[in-house]
């Protein structure tokens, strides 16, 4: 048999830790669908900070970890951030046999608000305004209310971290609004709908 025939040609793609395809994924948003980038290396050691806008080629998982890591307890320890996304992911697999890139990708989407209120200042009043969301910062919005919803969940509970993740990418995945990420999102909403 030649090296062109090889029988595992169709598994030659890199896995997201060494376990999870990241072809295939579906969006359902084409509006973030450019800014979430899916690859299956989750940590590219800051060779994205030369510019302002290429975190949006970052891959998701990586974006989600170094969010999770934005705390406390976690500030620059990726090892073990990356460690809880994997044991995470693990449990989604689990729990609803799907890729959790898959689960990743729909969560985003489904906690990614779509407007949001600024303050105009018409002599010396200021009045709310509803304006529209820029893809890219809809995509940020959303990894920050799934890292805060895992923070709440696990901080000073006896929920671990891993299963904190889980639960709050399942719920966003599903569009759960008891789920944090999807309740920040929603009332986003409420309030820009209140100002327009």
């Amino acid at each position: 048999m030649s090296e062109a025939e090889t029988p595992d040609d169709e598994t030659t793609g890199a896995l997201l830790f060494g376990e999870w395809s990241v072809d295939d994924i579906e969006y359902d948003d084409p509006s973030t669908e450019r800014y979430v980038t899916v690859t299956p290396i989750a940590h590219t050691m800051g060779r994205h900070a030369a510019k302002q806008f290429q975190k949006s080629e970052i891959s998701i998982v990586e974006r989600l970890i170094n969010r999770l890591m934005q705390t406390d307890e976690n500030t620059g320890d990726k090892q073990k951030t990356m460690r809880i996304t994997r044991e995470a992911f693990e449990v989604v697999h689990e729990r609803t046999g799907e890729n959790p890139v898959q689960v990743l990708v729909r969560a985003v989407e489904n906690s990614a608000p779509r407007e949001e209120t600024v303050r105009l200042k018409y002599g010396g009043i200021s009045v709310p305004k509803a304006v529209d969301i820029a893809p890219q910062r809809r995509v940020d919005l959303a990894l920050m209310f799934i890292a805060q919803g895992v923070y709440n969940d696990s901080f000073k509970s006896p929920v671990d971290a891993e299963d904190a993740l889980a639960r709050q990418l399942m719920g966003a995945a599903n569009n759960d609004v008891g789920t944090y990420a999807v309740n920040q999102k929603e009332e986003k909403e409420r309030v820009a709908a209140a100002a327009r």
